[in-house]
C-alpha cells in the first residue's frame, strides 16, 4: 500500500505549476541537493505533463478571468502560523454566501477551472483525510491559503522556502517585506494576486472572497493598495503555544516539500526571526487600516466561545443576517467535538526561548507561561 506522504509528495507546490516558474526556481538557486533528486524529477515531469491543461484554460479562460471583477473587497484573515487560522477560515465559509480559494485551486490554479470536474475528483482520492500537522479534515474542496497558487505560478513567494530553506530568510526579506524588490517584481506579484482572487471569485459566482493568508499579516500596505475597503481578521494565540506548534509545522511540511539539506537549529532561528518580523510588522501598519475594517481576535477566546466572536465578526463589518447561518455554524462546531489537538510540554527551554525571542509579544497581548 502506497504511504500517504509518497502521495502528498506527488502534490509538491510546485509539481502543478509552469515549467518556466520551475526552471527560474531551480537557476535561482543553483538547483536542488543530490539526495532530493527523484522529487525533483518528479515536479519535471508532471510539470510537463500538465503543459497543455494550462494552455488549454488560459485560451478557454483566460479572457474571462481578466475581465471579470471583484465587487466587494476581499475578507483577510491574517496572523501568524498556528494561531487558528485556518480553524476561522473554516468556520467563516460555512457560510454559502463567501467565496475562497479552495485547496485544488491552490495546488493547481493553472487548470483549476479545466480540471474541476474530471481532475479533481482523482486528485482528491491521493490526499489523506486529515492535514498531517494538526489533524484537521480537509479535501480538495477545503478553503486554502492562496499564498500556495502564488508558489504554483511565480517565484515571488515567501513558500518556496518549503523548497528552498537555505534561501528562507532571503524569500522573507523579499515577498513579505519587500525589502530590494523592483516595482515591476510587485506588479507582477499584484496581478498574479489579483488574477487568483478573480478565478476564486469567478467560482463563487460573485460572493465575496474570505481568504486565509498568514504571510499577508506582513503585507498590510499593498493589500490596502489594492483593495483599500478591504476587511482584516487579525488572529493571536499564547506565543508558549505557537512555537512548538510552528516547529511542529515545519518538521512535518519541509519532510515532504524541501530540495536543499538545512540544519535543524537554522530551521529553529528562522521560526524565532519569521515571528519577529512578522508581528512587528503588523503592529508598526496596522494603524493603516481604517478601524472599522479591523477586528483582532484572541485565539483562546475565539476557541472558548466561536458563535460569540463569528456574531463580533458579522456585526463588525456589517455582513448580513448572521441568525441565517447560526445553525449551520452550530453543526459544523458540534462535528468537531471528537478533534483533539495537538498538546505541547512547556519545558524550561522553551520558555526561556520565547521570553528571549518573543518578549515583546507576550507584554503586548498579556501571556504568560501558566
Amino acid at each position: 500500500m502506497v504511504k500517504y506522504e509518497n502521495l502528498l509528495e506527488e502534490l509538491h507546490p510546485l509539481a502543478l505549476g509552469p515549467f518556466s516558474n520551475w526552471v527560474k526556481l531551480l537557476r535561482d538557486n543553483n538547483g536542488v541537493d543530490s539526495i532530493f533528486g527523484q522529487r525533483a524529477r518528479r515536479i519535471s515531469l508532471l510539470s510537463i505533463l500538465t503543459s497543455p491543461l494550462r494552455a488549454i484554460e488560459h485560451n478557454r479562460f483566460g479572457s474571462v478571468i481578466q475581465n471579470s471583477r471583484i465587487d466587494q473587497a476581499p475578507i483577510f484573515i491574517i496572523g501568524h502560523w498556528r494561531s487558528g487560522t485556518t480553524w476561522l477560515h473554516n468556520l467563516l465559509t460555512q457560510d454559502t454566501r463567501f467565496g475562497y480559494v479552495s485547496t485544488w485551486q491552490a495546488v493547481a490554479p493553472g487548470f483549476s477551472l479545466l480540471g474541476d470536474r474530471v481532475l479533481k475528483p482523482l486528485v482528491n482520492l491521493l490526499l489523506p483525510p486529515t492535514r498531517m500537522m494538526d489533524n484537521m479534515a480537509w479535501s480538495l474542496d477545503s478553503p486554502q491559503e492562496e499564498e500556495f497558487a502564488m508558489v504554483n505560478l511565480l517565484p515571488y513567494s515567501f513558500y518556496h522556502q518549503w523548497s528552498f530553506p537555505r534561501k528562507a530568510r532571503e524569500y522573507f526579506r523579499k515577498y513579505v517585506l519587500w525589502e530590494g524588490v523592483s516595482r515591476r517584481v510587485q506588479s507582477e506579484w499584484e496581478n498574479a494576486y489579483i488574477a487568483i482572487l478573480k478565478k476564486a471569485t469567478l467560482r463563487a459566482s460573485g460572493r465575496r472572497l474570505v481568504t486565509k493568508n498568514p504571510v499577508n499579516t506582513g503585507r498590510i500596505e499593498t493589500l490596502l493598495e489594492i483593495f483599500p475597503d478591504a476587511k482584516f481578521i487579525f488572529l493571536y494565540r499564547n506565543p508558549y503555544t505557537v512555537y512548538p506548534s510552528t516547529q511542529r509545522l515545519y518538521q512535518k511540511t519541509l519532510r515532504i516539500t524541501q530540495l536543499q539539506d538545512v540544519l535543524p537549529g537554522e530551521v529553529d532561528a528562522n521560526i524565532l526571526w519569521f515571528y519577529q518580523q512578522l508581528m512587528k510588522k503588523y503592529l508598526g501598519t496596522r494603524d493603516l487600516i481604517p478601524p472599522e475594517n479591523l477586528l483582532e481576535i484572541r485565539f483562546e477566546d475565539l476557541e472558548a466561545a466561536p458563535l460569540l466572536h463569528l456574531r463580533r465578526i458579522y456585526e463588525k463589518f456589517n455582513l448580513p443576517n448572521f441568525s441565517a447561518c447560526r445553525p449551520v455554524l452550530e453543526r459544523y462546531i458540534s462535528g468537531l467535538d471528537g478533534y483533539k489537538k495537538n498538546r505541547y510540554t512547556l519545558g524550561a527551554e522553551i520558555i526561556s526561548t520565547v521570553q528571549k525571542h518573543w518578549g515583546f509579544a507576550l507584554d503586548q497581548w498579556a501571556y504568560t507561561a501558566g
